[in-house]
């Protein structure tokens, strides 16, 4: 099931309060987009916004703040993920003006300035001082996800990146652990570094345990499945296309390990996880049902139960292990971005200074820091002041551990495939990953998708790709280093 669409739920919103509107104190950034944005008082801006949770951000949130400190109100137009990036290229190209601001996802980012649908940000960070604060966001987001040929086009907003998560009390069993040493002749890793680990460690887990609980559990939806694909294969040195011929390898000897060793994986996991998406993998976790998972940062809150008394969280099961859950950066030091959001401001826009003082006021770290605390919002800790705010560290026992493993992954993520047409390659993927659940074979799986992958470079033009793909795999986190 699609986490996006999923937590759209009528009936959860509707019973939700506002979050509460308190002052908070301004930072340099956010106090200089008030006083700039005050002599728009007045108007209406508005801004593409991801439907269902994550719109009571805005709605509940900085919106009406928003309003309550400039006179400016935010029309928020909610759309879902899966219809934003084809919504805002129409609005573009109908040249109506009807967004002002947007969120869009990075990997996103060079379509859309090819497009002509993305305002350069560079003359409006100069003009209202906000170039000092952005480098206090998390390297990998700073440097990676917010600027195209060399302009800034997107402010990152949300720090996805994949987490391991695992039961101290499981893994520290010491049957379980006596169990390991007797079998490998070594001391069990808490928690698994290599994949190999990992494996050696969630097999036996379930062998001893007779699955109450088993080993581990991820998504193996396809949707989910092309997100985790994309790190495992490169962390075992796999490379996308070759860079002079840009003919794609991702049938390299690298993806065959990677789609073998899932469907070997899931012979000690639960019945039935190769059609496990985001709920279904959440509900195990938390019942208890399985010691080690992998995911976005939200699963490692609600685990530890913060905010689930929010009645916009009330189809999250209630966690059966807080106080158990350890954090750690997922088996290879590499974890995926998987996704993520930045804010950006509409091209066609007639508004594009009080729309971009609103999104620099949304990103600046003092009102950054209160969005990535609400517990509905989705959004992640993403910057410097929010890994170290003690604050932050208070909201439960292990919240400190927590932020470490975002703040190592802050580090050595790695970023989505973006290069031009980026959703049919992935799309490839994600048709890899169902008939590999089918039972074809991995091999000719991935033959099959590098032919289709072949394709659509020589549709797009080698050269015209070769530039771009160039262009992202230079980049710092494109590949482990």
């Amino acid at each position: 099931m699609d986490r996006r669409r999923f937590l759209v739920s009528a009936s959860a919103l509707a019973g939700v309060s506002a979050f509460g509107l308190p002052r908070i104190a301004n930072a340099e950034a956010a106090k200089t987009a008030v006083e700039a944005a005050k002599q728009y008082a007045g108007t209406e801006i508005s801004i593409v916004w991801e439907a269902g949770l994550q719109s009571l951000d805005p709605l509940n949130f900085s919106g009406p703040l928003w309003e309550k400190e400039t006179g400016i109100k935010v029309k928020v137009i909610e759309v879902p993920v899966a219809e934003m990036f084809t919504k805002i290229l129409q609005e573009h190209r109908a040249g109506t003006g009807a967004y002002d601001a947007l969120n869009v996802i990075p990997s996103w980012m060079p379509d859309l300035v090819r497009a002509g649908a993305l305002e350069d940000l560079d003359p409006y960070v100069d003009k209202y001082g906000y170039r000092e604060e952005l480098k206090t966001i998390a390297p990998v987001y700073r440097d990676n996800q917010m600027m195209v040929d060399g302009k800034i086009y997107g402010l990152p907003d949300d720090g996805d990146v994949f987490v391991l998560y695992y039961r101290k009390d499981i893994l520290g069993d010491p049957k379980i652990q006596a169990a390991y040493k007797e079998k490998y002749g070594t001391d069990l890793p808490v928690p698994p570094k290599t994949w190999q680990e990992f494996d050696q460690v969630g097999s036996l887990i379930t062998e001893v345990t007779g699955g109450k609980p088993y080993g581990a559990a991820f998504f193996r939806e396809s949707a989910y499945g092309n997100f985790m694909f994309q790190e495992r294969f490169r962390a075992e040195g796999g490379r996308f296309f070759d860079e002079e011929t840009m003919k794609a390898t991702i049938n390299s000897p690298a993806g065959v390990k990677v789609l073998t060793d899932w469907v070997a994986e899931n012979k000690w996991m639960p019945p039935g996880v190769e059609t496990w998406g985001f709920v279904e993998n959440l509900a195990a976790f938390l019942q208890g049902d399985t010691a080690m998972t992998i995911s976005w940062p939200p699963y490692g809150r609600w685990a530890a139960g913060y905010g689930t008394d929010e009645q916009a969280l009330s189809w999250v099961p209630k966690s059966q292990i807080a106080g158990k859950v350890g954090y750690a950066l997922t088996p290879g030091g590499h974890p995926q971005l998987a996704a993520g959001f930045a804010l950006a401001v509409s091209s066609s826009s007639r508004k594009k200074d009080p729309a971009y003082l609103f999104i620099q006021w949304l990103n600046s770290a003092e009102i950054s820091l209160e969005r990535v605390k609400l517990p509905y919002a989705l959004r992640d800790p993403f910057r410097e002041n929010h890994f170290a705010s003690e604050d932050y560290k208070k909201l439960w026992p292990d919240a400190a551990e927590y932020l470490a493993a975002l703040e190592a992954g802050a580090v050595s993520g790695l970023l989505d495939l973006s290069v031009i047409q980026t959703d049919r390659y992935e799309e490839g993927l994600r048709q890899a990953i169902s008939r590999l659940w089918a039972g074809e074979d991995p091999q000719k799986i991935l033959d099959d998708t590098a032919a289709a992958w072949d394709q659509i470079t020589e549709r797009i033009g080698v050269d015209k790709q070769r530039e771009a793909y160039k262009a992202w795999a230079s980049k710092p986190n494109a590949y482990p280093s």
